[in-house]
């Protein structure tokens, strides 16, 4: 995140998830740990608390967010959560 974004972030934070509730709860629901998905080690990140600022990012900036998560973390961790977030575009094709 850049420098100037990090002023007023967590009420935008705290506005993605209002905004984003049902689709969360969804996501949680569909991907998160119990699921059938879940049960053979994918979508880890789905649960954890961090994944809201990862979605809102996903959503905000983010090619921005892939270039800084290619420098690391393992990309299948994110392209998990991309495919179970169904964000506007794929930024891994």
């Amino acid at each position: 995140m850049r420098t100037e974004e990090r002023e007023g972030y967590i009420e935008r934070l705290e506005l993605f998830v209002e905004q984003h509730r049902a689709r969360l709860e969804e996501l949680l629901r569909a991907y998160g740990p119990g699921s059938r998905p879940a049960e053979f080690g994918r979508y880890a990140l789905i649960g954890q608390p961090e994944t809201l600022v990862i979605l809102e990012r996903m959503e905000t900036n983010p090619f921005s967010l892939r270039s800084q998560w290619k420098e690391e973390k393992e990309d299948v961790l994110l392209d998990d959560l991309e495919f179970a977030w169904g964000p506007r575009i794929h930024l891994n094709r």
